[in-house]
């Protein structure tokens, strides 16, 4: 989808200042590639989300009232069972003339919840300020982050993204300093629903959450649809469906293989395994650009590993003016999504 007359104000990661490394839990069953993950003694998830969105918010120069939207995504419990937790952060904020939505897509929320706002302000010309937010904190009693899913541990966190149809140089006084931010040029998907199996395994439906078992347990339903299904059809798939993705951001980023002016394709904090066999060589092939991976040190951040990963391009100033990045995630489903995002060059 062409997003290139929105615009990403400013973004921000929450993320909690203890960090745990495999060590502290007497090792995991396998080398995920994570050093350590982020951990939350105190903030729940949408307390997390709220944290993320003030500092969104300051670094922009808006305040919780001026919000029109406000979509929030997550991929795990919230603190609450009968509840949204959007409605809470947009109360939390101020921003009381928003519409609070959820938005539920498992880890790549964020990414639909980005792909939504940029649709909203597209088709809605009343709609001026859109606020997405991420949150998720994997802890005991209901998740073991280290293991309870095969082939990926979790990290505590939340994000934020301001988008709207305003350049960020357009609304800096004259002599100041130009705000940060980033043109959307597009947002796309990608999924194949046929995989959903693999988060379902041979559970029957139950009637209340964890009726199959006293913890979320994503091993066992994987490797129940594994010995049903083999490995093939998952992998064929994700090969597909990324190169898929990928030529169609490619095309709608305006770049060929190899561009200098593509500075990056930042990946989903997954296991470090298919990083290095399937989403390197991918995009390596189809972009040319460097792989950037900032999740060794945080984990996979749920639904917020894209919303994240567009905080990092910001915070570390990686991107000079006209150069273009991929920011990539993936979620259970399942579905890939790719945003091209590019610094605005000087009018």
């Amino acid at each position: 989808m062409r997003t290139d007359t929105i615009y990403v104000n400013s973004a921000a990661t929450w993320l909690p200042p203890r960090r745990q490394p495999p060590s502290e839990v007497g090792g995991t069953p396998e080398d995920t590639g994570y050093t350590m993950l982020a951990v939350s003694d105190g903030p729940s998830a949408p307390e997390m989300a709220v944290l993320a969105a003030n500092a969104a918010l300051a670094r922009a120069g808006w305040r919780g009232a001026e919000l029109d939207l406000l979509l929030h995504a997550w991929s795990y419990y919230q603190g609450h069972d009968f509840w949204s937790p959007a409605h809470y952060i947009a109360d939390q904020l101020g921003a009381h003339d928003a519409m609070p939505v959820g938005i539920q897509q498992m880890c790549n929320g964020g990414a639909a919840a980005l792909q939504s706002a940029a649709a909203h302000l597209l088709g809605d010309p009343t709609m001026t300020r859109v606020l997405v937010t991420t949150a998720d904190r994997f802890c005991p009693p209901g998740f073991d982050r280290w293991n309870s899913d095969l082939g990926v541990a979790y990290g505590d966190g939340a994000s934020a993204v301001l988008v709207s149809r305003t350049n960020p140089a357009e609304l800096a006084e004259p002599a100041a300093p130009v705000p940060a931010g980033l043109r959307l040029v597009s947002v796309t998907s990608v999924s194949a629903p046929n995989l959903e199996a693999m988060h379902r395994g041979d559970d029957s439906f139950g009637a209340a959450a964890r009726a199959a078992a006293e913890s979320v347990d994503v091993r066992r339903t994987k490797r129940a649809y594994l010995r049903r299904n083999g490995s093939s059809g998952y992998r064929t798939a994700e090969r597909e469906r990324l190169e898929t993705l990928l030529g169609l951001a490619m095309k709608e980023a305006g770049a060929d293989v190899g561009s200098p002016r593509l500075r990056c394709v930042v990946l989903p904090r997954v296991h470090r395994s298919p990083l290095l066999s399937v989403f390197g060589p991918i995009v390596e092939r189809l972009t040319g650009a460097e792989a950037i991976d900032f999740g060794r040190s945080t984990g996979h951040l749920g639904a917020g590993d894209l919303t994240a990963g567009i905080a990092d391009l910001l915070d570390r100033e990686m991107l000079a003016p006209g150069e273009t990045a991929l920011v990539m995630s993936t979620g259970a489903g399942f579905t890939w999504s790719c945003a091209v995002l590019t610094a605005p060059e000087p009018a």
